[in-house]
């Protein structure tokens, strides 16, 4: 699968990485949906991830990629949404199995735990892996509330 849109977001921890990612994947073509932060001044990771989480709910961008310090408030955010599957990542096989076995559709990056290139690491792993499905696709069908 080609991806062409990714939306991303941080808070103010985030932001020097979301910077080098958003360079990354423009420099490859895609489109970056970016909903901020806008600086490394204080600010709230709910009011840029909640935007993420929406547009890849919606199909406006394919993934989704979050950022903060420890990574757990920005995975937390994005999981409340019900299309989303958020995986918390701090290294590239880590991401790499998020994709493949958990079929993710948002990055999350503990970024003051990990060193810039192993984030765009896992951005280009991220982007690059493919849902394996089969015996994931049935576990990955479970994680969902019934909405009925």
């Amino acid at each position: 699968m080609e991806i062409k849109t990714i939306a991303i977001g941080c808070d103010h921890a985030g932001f020097p990485y979301k910077e080098a990612i958003t360079a990354f994947l423009r420099e490859r073509g895609i489109e970056v949906l970016d909903f901020g932060a806008f600086s490394a001044e204080s600010a709230d990771y709910p009011d840029f991830v909640h935007p993420v989480a929406e547009a890849v709910e919606q199909g406006l961008a394919a993934r989704g990629i979050v950022m903060c310090g420890s990574g757990n408030g920005v995975a937390m955010t994005a999981n409340k949404h019900q299309g989303i599957r958020a995986a918390l990542c701090w290294k590239e096989e880590v991401a790499q199995l998020a994709r493949s076995h958990n079929n993710a559709n948002v990055l999350a990056i503990p970024v003051r735990f990990v060193p810039e290139a192993e984030a765009l690491a896992m951005v280009r792993v991220f982007l690059e892996t493919e849902f394996e499905g089969g015996r994931h696709a049935r576990r990955v069908d479970k994680i969902a509330l019934d909405q009925g």
